[in-house]
């Protein structure tokens, strides 16, 4: 059994430099999804997974597969696009999910017309579900330093997170850090979607962000404790969505965000906060 889980990282190259890409985006993206989760921002952050899709498309119209202009298009259309919601929703009617899901259909499609002009099948698809088992040492350093980055400053800016999830208001009334606390977290989101979308592809980032944080919404009501729980979720995702991809030839991206969904539905169905069984258990009486 042992040797089944570690002989296809003992022996290739490429699963290990996966695992590894893997395991750096679970450590650091599930955490932010929890703070999307308790904002109310879950659509937020799939919407701006696709927003990184035309800055992406637009550098690889100029520089082909490259790295860094995919990564730094990505990410400057994924701010402007989170920018450009804010400003809508506060200068118009509209809302701001609706202005975002606006500004995500524009993005997924012209991403993907850029794509479609210049490249190919095979190019539209590595742009839109990741190729984890390719990824290099430079794939590898980038998402190593955007991990590092992102957990430097969530726990710069933990407190103030955590309160604005609870009450912003007051924050705004005895703070400045309110609109600054506000703006790093939108870069940290889209750092870590630019980090996913160099294993996982721009359809698939969001989902090891969101689905861990969302299982582990079932298992604690503790903040640190939904961030323990989330990344553990994602890790094990990661490690078993590989290990199917080895032994059944499936594709690697969509059998590790299937495996957060696993985790998810089971937490929905077993978790003790709030889960479906759960709920269904007989009360004592004058129970709440």
């Amino acid at each position: 059994m042992i040797d089944a889980l570690v002989q296809p990282f003992i022996e290739f190259a490429f699963m290990r430099r996966a695992l590894v890409g893997s395991l750096a985006i679970s450590l650091t993206a599930p955490p932010i999804g929890v703070f999307l989760v308790l904002r109310r921002m879950s659509l937020m952050g799939d919407a701006m997974g696709h927003a990184i899709l035309p800055g992406a498309a637009i550098g690889y119209l100029l520089a082909g597969l490259s790295l860094t202009a995919m990564s730094l298009g990505g990410f400057a259309a994924g701010f402007a696009v989170a920018l450009a919601a804010g400003l809508v929703a506060r200068s118009t009617v509209l809302r701001e999910d609706a202005s975002l899901a606006g500004f995500y259909l524009l993005s997924l499609a012209l991403g993907v017309m850029i794509i479609s002009v210049k490249g190919s099948n095979v190019d539209l698809l590595h742009v839109l579900f990741g190729t984890v088992l390719a990824l290099d040492d430079a794939a590898l350093i980038l998402i190593a330093t955007i991990a590092t980055v992102s957990l430097a400053t969530l726990a710069v800016i933990y407190r103030p997170l955590v309160l604005e999830c609870f009450d912003p208001q007051y924050l705004r009334s005895v703070s400045p850090l309110s609109s600054p606390t506000h703006l790093l977290f939108l870069v940290l989101v889209v750092l870590n979607l630019v980090a996913g979308f160099q294993a996982l592809g721009t359809l698939m980032a969001v989902g090891i962000m969101l689905l861990p944080a969302v299982a582990a919404r079932f298992w604690t009501e503790d903040i640190s404790g939904m961030i323990g729980v989330a990344v553990g979720v994602a890790f094990a995702a990661s490690l078993g969505g590989l290990l199917v991809s080895y032994y059944a030839n499936v594709p690697t991206g969509p059998a590790v965000i299937l495996g957060c969904g696993a985790f998810y539905l089971l937490s929905m169905f077993a978790g003790v906060k709030g889960g479906l069984l759960w709920n269904l258990m007989p009360r004592k009486h004058l129970e709440a």
